[in-house]
Parts: C-alpha cells; structure tokens; sequence
C-alpha cells in the first residue's frame, strides 16, 4: 500500500506505454494472419478468474459482518480500515496490481486481429488510473468498488476461460454477465451517492467531493457504455431476428 501511494503516478507511465503498445501492435498485426492463442488465452482467463473468486471469498465476509456490526455508511466513509483490516489491505494491493496486469487482455484481441472496442480500452486506462489515484488516498468507498469487481470478474473472467477452451455456453449466459455489469456500475453510482450524502449533509466522511464526483462521472460512462453493449449485443439481435 505505502509503495503506491508513494509512486501512484506511475500509473500514467503504464497506460501511456499501453497506449502505445496498442496503437504499435495494431500495425505490427496489419499485414499477419490472426494468432489462435486459445491455450494462452485460457489460462489466462482461468488465472484472473481464481484470484477473482480468492479475492472475493476474503473480502465479502468481512464486509458483510462490518455493515452488519457498525452500518453501511461506516464502510462508505471510515478509513481507518486500511491501517486496521491488514487482509483487506492485502488484497486491495493486488486489486491495485492486478489492474496493470489486465491490460495483458488487450494483447489476446490485438493479436487474434479481433475488434478493439472503445468500451475494453477506455475502461482499462481510467479504472487503472482511478484505483491508484483513489490508493494514495486511501478513499473508503473503493472497499464496495473493489468488491464489486472482484465479483463480476469471477464470472466474466471464468466465462472466457471456458469459451477459449471451446466449452458451449448458452448465449444468456453472455446476458447474464453483461447485465452484472451494469448493475456493478449502479451499485457504484449508488455507493458515491451515499458518500456524498454524508458529506452534504455535515457528516464526517472520508472520501473527498471531487474523488465523488470523479467516480460518479465514470461510472456513469461505463452505464452508457455496458448498455449500448447490451443493446447491440443482445436487444439489435434479438428485433433482427423476429423481423427476419
């Protein structure tokens, strides 16, 4: 934690150099055939879905048993948990980490010369930025953030594994994790609202108005975006096909 929060700013180093990478990759890629990489991909897939799911079963009891035991709005905005809770500081680091590390999965689009969404880049850059911005801060809100995540991901990183290794899924499965997501981005806008609630109304909150009202703002992106996802994924399909 004290690593981060003393080179936080190395996160504009990686997103840059990602950035670039894309941009160099994409060209590199231009005139190769596609690379199959379904052996890597599903390790891969499978790996971020293991430390997704360890992740959570460490953090969701505690988290349950402290909105239990002291309420909500102490896990929104007391922060003493970071010095306090050392599991929870233990895997919010790696949560912080393994956002470098996720930028691995725009390698498999790229070299497989599949379509680079803005959606996959977008959110890779602004939740790494976000996370260890919000790091050094030691904002309380991102305990719900970080959960959260850890939660979708178990499912979406599991589900890619096993379409790599060619399993059939059903298409409502797809569905299922999309609409997960865009309730990850309401339970987001939700946690802030709380957070920002208390401080307006004169209470003692540790997480600042403009980290609030940076979250909000993207968060919401993410909505619009996971949604117009949605709609051209599944709802544009789905008018297509009975018309048809």
């Amino acid at each position: 934690m004290v690593w981060i929060q003393t080179y936080w700013t190395l996160s504009f180093v990686y997103v840059s150099i990602y950035l670039l990478l894309i941009h160099l990759g994409q060209r590199w890629m231009q005139s190769r055939r596609a690379f199959e990489l379904r052996t890597a991909l599903a390790i891969w897939s499978l790996s971020l879905a293991v430390f997704s799911v360890l992740s959570t079963c460490r953090i969701l009891p505690q988290l349950l048993a402290e909105v239990q035991q002291l309420g909500f709005e102490h896990t929104v905005c007391d922060r003493s948990f970071f010095k306090e809770n050392l599991i929870f500081s233990f895997w919010s680091w790696y949560f912080a980490m393994s956002k470098v590390v996720e930028l691995g999965d725009t390698a498999f689009i790229i070299l497989r010369k599949q379509k680079l969404v803005l959606l996959h880049w977008y959110h890779h850059v602004t939740v790494l930025l976000y996370t260890w911005f919000s790091t050094q801060e030691l904002v309380p809100t991102s305990r719900w953030f970080i959960l959260m995540n850890f939660i979708v991901h178990s499912a979406m990183y599991s589900y890619y594994a096993f379409k790599a290794m060619k399993f059939k899924i059903p298409r409502s499965v797809a569905m299922m994790i999309t609409t997960a997501q865009l309730l990850q981005m309401v339970g987001g806008l939700y946690v802030n609202w709380w957070a920002h609630n208390a401080l307006t109304s004169g209470r003692v909150c540790g997480t600042g108005v403009w980290n609030i009202r940076l979250s909000i703002s993207m968060y919401a992106s993410y909505w619009l975006l996971f949604a117009h996802l949605f709609y051209n994924s599944y709802l544009k399909k789905a008018v297509r096909e009975k018309s048809a």
